[in-house]
């Protein structure tokens, strides 16, 4: 029982001694299965399960020293309340009681007004099925709060990719490994996707070749035979130049393109238009590059292509996935069970969702939706014109939206209004906490049930808890079940345990038993899933030309989009910005583990050379990077890994721990992707100065 309430939370946790199974809860691709070691009540180690095959016993250097996150002396351990200004980070500790008791009142006083003026804010913090979306969507699809569009990563890519291939679906991770041929698309796996970096390197070392294209040469550009550093936001261009080259030199399988694509010849048409020398210009590469690039993929079997999202965080993102995703159906790559795309698994899990959320509570209501990407206008609207109630209450868990969400300006100051009503359920004293009314005690993954679906791979995972709340931290759950309580809400499903919705997320789809007895589980799928089409499409086949987006008055077929803001089309703001993350964070997390920051230092912007010298800027020197946004001071890296005309600022750190307050989402803009409504935090000009 907790002593600072009458209430017992909902976590039950393992023996005082012994090795507990769980589930890296991280917005990774890998989802690793891991081993707790835990003496008289304390969890020792963490590590990485061997008899998991994907995870192999290996960890990544921010999960292994996950003791140090949950262990953390400025771990949060008990409710607070603000006594401080919006933004100050000033609190009192309170009770649980006092705390849900005013929290729930005042929710219940803007719900009697309307309910839509209460936005609730999350994203992969956890991973976790149960942790995420499952009490927390019970309780606010019955209170019938604004809806969220959680687009703030992946929206775009996975969009493009249900467009052409009818859902996020792809090749098995492990099949990578005997590939001959790999193409690293929009990916530094070696920070991002460890697992998969394993398979690649098995493929290298029996004669497959390796081809990174980012912008950045990445640590993983490092290790490839090949890098192609294209210009941000030109990957469809690419793409459609290699088709053209395909079909300029019949490196087709025809049979496959007659019995299992849609749309063949106006796409045939369109890459026509596009010949090496014109993308070639358009994505600041070497003509000869693409040329034996296409030569390479049209000639190799079988070839793979590792995407990753970092390429559809652009104003065309989801057009750039969709020509990508085209090119195995060209080749006939997916006849092998070693050929094909992956750019998400998370497709192919059969996970209940309306289990889960029960949008039954909705009861016939249909709330409004707020993009979470544009949440700095959002919270700053005043209401009405189409747009609903003024945002009124935000109730923020598994995010740290003023540090990650575009446009950071407007977002502080839609958090610094004191007219604003705000909970943060966390871990750590964020940027996001440091602006809330109340903030609520979160447990880590060692401390509480979990179920995890993947999207690198095809393993179900179930995490027990290895050890007891710290302090008095709460599962999100239980925070919700609280709350539910308080506001009157009876229904039967408010009462279901962790473990309880652990069992109804997969329902009979999974073998529940052989979770609790492993840790994982392995979906029972084809090793070449498409190799005689059956793709997930309305049509069966992959859809060059979707007839869905033609009904929307969409073009049909993919095509290049350029930036919103074009590289080298600004006096003004010369450079293109890219902000991919610094490799021992993810995204804003483990910012605070003091072992991960010394790895990392402080927060840098890479720029290559030419662009340095032209600017009087020196490795070291602290560097002023503006746009008509907002301006960003940090230490300049000198660096071969920028590119000409390009700078990378590495996050994303905590704003708090910048030099000046702010981060790289200072520059960013609230704009959204040609498909799926997403962010464009890779389409970004700036300008930078010695400061």
């Amino acid at each position: 029982m907790n002593s600072a309430t009458g209430i017992v939370p909902s976590v039950s946790f393992m023996q005082a001694s012994g090795v507990v199974r769980g589930a890296c809860p991280h917005d990774c691709p890998d989802t690793c299965s891991l081993l707790t070691t835990v003496e008289d009540g304390v969890a020792r180690k963490v590590q990485g399960n061997p008899a998991h095959p994907h995870t192999g016993g290996v960890l990544c250097a921010k999960v292994s020293k996950y003791t140090e996150r949950s262990y953390h002396p400025e771990r949060l351990l008990q409710p607070l309340r603000r006594v401080g200004p919006k933004g100050a980070g000033r609190f009192e500790p309170v009770s649980w009681d006092a705390a849900l008791d005013d929290i729930a009142q005042r929710l219940a006083a803007i719900a009697a007004r309307d309910p839509e003026a209460i936005v609730p804010y999350s994203y992969a913090g956890t991973m976790g099925l149960v942790q995420g979306e499952a009490m927390a969507g019970r309780f606010f699809h019955r209170l019938g709060a604004s809806l969220l569009d959680r687009t703030i990563c992946s929206t775009a890519g996975g969009e493009g990719l249900t467009q052409t291939l009818g859902g996020k679906v792809g090749m098995r991770v492990e099949f990578f490994a005997e590939s001959k041929l790999i193409l690293i698309w929009g990916s530094n796996s070696i920070g991002s996707n460890l697992h998969f970096w394993r398979y690649a390197q098995e493929a290298k070392r029996h004669g497959a070749k390796l081809v990174c294209i980012d912008p950045r040469k990445s640590e993983t550009a490092d290790k490839c035979h090949e890098h192609l550093a294209l210009l941000p936001g030109t990957d469809a261009a690419l793409a459609l130049a290699l088709m053209h080259e395909l079909i300029v030199h019949d490196w087709l399988d025809h049979d496959y393109l007659a019995r299992h694509t849609l749309g063949w010849e106006g796409l045939r048409e369109r890459a026509l238009q596009w010949p090496p020398e014109r993308a070639a210009e358009v994505c600041g590469l070497p003509v000869e590059q693409i040329r034996t690039l296409a030569r390479d993929y049209g000639t190799t079997r079988p070839a793979a292509i590792r995407l990753n999202y970092g390429m559809q965080r652009v104003r065309g993102g989801g057009n750039a996935a969709r020509a990508i995703a085209c090119l195995p159906a060209l080749t006939g790559a997916w006849r092998q069970r070693a050929g094909g795309v992956l750019l998400s698994s998370s497709g192919l899990f059969p996970v209940d969702k309306a289990a889960l959320q029960r949008p039954e509570l909705l009861a016939g209501r249909q709330p409004r939706t707020i993009n979470m990407s544009t949440i700095g206008d959002a919270l700053l609207h005043p209401g009405g014109a189409g747009f609903g109630p003024k945002i009124e209450a935000l109730l923020v868990y598994n995010s740290n939206p003023v540090a990650v969400a575009p446009e950071s300006g407007k977002v502080v100051q839609g958090f610094a209004r004191e007219d604003l009503f705000t909970v943060v359920l966390e871990q750590f004293q964020t940027d996001t906490a440091d602006h809330a009314d109340y903030l609520l005690p979160a447990t880590t993954q060692l401390e509480h049930w979990d179920i995890h679906s993947a999207y690198g791979h095809t393993d179900v995972l179930l995490n027990r808890p290895a050890i007891a709340p710290q302090g008095q931290a709460w599962p999100n759950t239980q925070i919700f079940r609280e709350l539910a309580r308080r506001l009157g809400f009876a229904e039967p499903c408010f009462g279901d345990s962790d473990e309880a919705l652990c069992r109804q997320a997969f329902g009979e789809q999974v073998d529940f038993n052989r979770l609790l007895d492993h840790g994982f589980a392995t979906l029972d799928l084809p090793e070449a899933p498409f190799a005689e089409g059956g793709f997930p499409t309305p049509s069966g086949r992959c859809e060059f030309a979707s007839p869905r987006l033609a009904a929307l008055g969409l073009d049909p077929l993919p095509d290049h989009l350029p930036n919103y803001e074009v590289p080298g089309s600004s006096a003004r703001y010369p450079l293109a910005m890219i902000s991919p993350p610094a490799r021992n964070f993810l995204n804003s997390s483990f910012v605070n583990v003091k072992s991960l920051r010394d790895i990392e230092r402080e927060p840098l912007l890479e720029i290559h050379a030419s662009d340095a010298a032209a600017r009087g800027i020196e490795s070291g020197s602290v560097v002023r990077v503006f746009n008509d946004r907002g301006e960003y001071r940090c230490k300049a890296e000198v660096s071969p890994r920028a590119r000409p005309g390009v700078v990378n600022g590495l996050g994303v750190w905590w704003r708090k721990m910048g030099l000046d307050g702010t981060n790289v989402n200072q520059l960013t803009s609230q704009r959204l992707t040609d498909l799926g409504r997403g962010p464009v935090f890779y389409d970004c000009l700036v300008e930078v100065q010695a400061a």
